[in-house]
């Protein structure tokens, strides 16, 4: 029989749905099991799993990719029961499967917003206005993570093979629906889908291997054969190419390996500043110390040098006694915040180009940066090559501003 996932939205019923469909159909509900094995086999623990599903990693997942790790020893974990069958995944999981495994009924169940906003007042006895926020709060985080999988909101029609409407079909009719397909010719495993449900194994155990190494390669299996989809352009592609097939080699069962690359693939400069023949001055603005000085220390091996402030106060001093000519500038600090410093640093020192990056911004507060001079407004965890683009091309803007004299004073005192 097929394998059912289940992908609901809150305050629509989807609990006792998947309950009630996994006692008709004799299956066993295995998200909480995969959550629990796999945070028992890697020394995690199920809420931190959680947060790398929805998307709450921390600060510094631009460095050390903890998210990226944790949702491929998922997937694993989850490749090496699905070639059980005759079980149901009520929750996030069911969207690491891959389509090559056909006999898996794939279902959405989703009420309207009215729905569920009455649902979820009644449930919990608040207002409705209470409500609509916990539920767009839900939605978020459903949105976070099928746009990280499959860059579409989470109640996309094509993500699934079966959408239930709950505000116009009743529990009973629901649960009868997806027995009735669950059963079906359709979804029937045949030789070739649980050959890819093997498959899977290995390629889930391939793809974990290159993330431990810090390498987020899509990786496909068909038996002994690994094709690696690269989405990103690197320095010495020939060289990173046998690194990530020196890895996967080290595997068993791995015969050949061939590379391709993926649609999103974006070629960068080599060196963004290769032009720049005078460097820039940066200031990098954060209270939190460990941070800010990890992304000093990532900018540095781009070959830019950056100064340090821990608080709004020592910015503005620093730029009273030598204004930088880009600043990355937080905005949730103790004592004067993120926007008064853009404010002050703007009014005195227009020049300088400044760079918002923050992890608790609002739409308000970008708003409020943009109208106050902000050159950028981007969101922590920021990737580091964007962020060096974004510098690169306020510094650009500043040149252009700069009579031609100055400009060949600088390169004048460069060499």
């Amino acid at each position: 029989m097929a394998i059912v996932t289940v992908f609901s939205g809150s305050y629509c019923h989807g609990d006792e749905i998947s309950q009630k469909v996994s006692e008709q159909l004799g299956y066993d509900s295995v998200e909480e099991k995969l959550l629990e094995i796999t945070a028992d086999k890697y020394g995690l623990t199920k809420e931190k799993l959680l947060k790398s599903i929805k998307g709450q990693a921390t600060l510094f997942n631009t460095f050390t990719h903890q998210r990226e790790k944790n949702i491929a020893r998922l997937k694993l974990t989850l490749a090496e029961v699905t070639v059980q069958n005759n079980m149901l995944l009520h929750g996030y999981t069911g969207h690491l499967l891959p389509r090559t495994i056909s006999h898996v009924l794939r279902t959405c169940i989703i009420g309207n917003f009215d729905f569920r906003i009455k649902q979820a007042a009644k449930e919990k006895s608040i207002s409705e206005k209470d409500a609509e926020k916990i539920i767009h709060k839900d939605d978020a985080e459903r949105l976070e993570w099928t746009s990280y999988l499959e860059n579409k909101p989470p109640y996309d029609e094509t993500l699934y093979d079966l959408l239930i409407p709950v505000h116009t079909v009743s529990i009973d009719d629901a649960v009868e629906s997806i027995c009735k397909y669950a059963s079906g010719e359709q979804v029937c495993p045949t030789p070739r889908s649980l050959k890819a449900a093997e498959d899977f194994i290995k390629a889930a155990e391939v793809e974990l291997a290159l993330m431990e190494e810090g390498h987020k390669v899509d990786v496909f299996s068909e038996g002994e054969h690994i094709v690696m989809t690269i989405e990103k352009d690197v320095l010495r592609m020939k060289q990173y190419q046998n690194d990530l097939r020196e890895i996967a080699m080290s595997l068993e069962g791995i015969k050949t390996i061939d590379f391709k690359q993926s649609s999103k693939f974006q070629a960068s400069s080599l060196n963004p500043w290769v032009n720049i023949e005078v460097p820039p001055k940066i200031l990098l603005v954060d209270d939190e110390k460990d941070f800010v000085q990890t992304l000093s220390e990532r900018l540095r091996t781009r070959n830019l040098e950056s100064s340090v402030v821990y608080d709004g106060e020592q910015a503005l001093e620093f730029v009273k006694k030598d204004a930088p000519d880009v600043m990355v500038l937080d905005l949730m600090m103790p004592g004067i915040n993120g926007i008064e410093v853009l404010r002050k640093v703007k009014a005195e020192h227009p020049n300088v180009e400044v760079i918002i990056l923050t992890g608790h911004g609002s739409k308000q507060e970008e708003e409020t940066a943009e109208d106050y001079g902000a050159f950028a407004y981007l969101r922590k965890p920021v990737n580091i090559d964007i962020l060096t683009r974004v510098m690169n091309e306020a510094y650009q803007k500043i040149n252009r501003s700069r009579p031609k004299a100055d400009n060949n004073q600088g390169n004048k005192n460069s060499g």
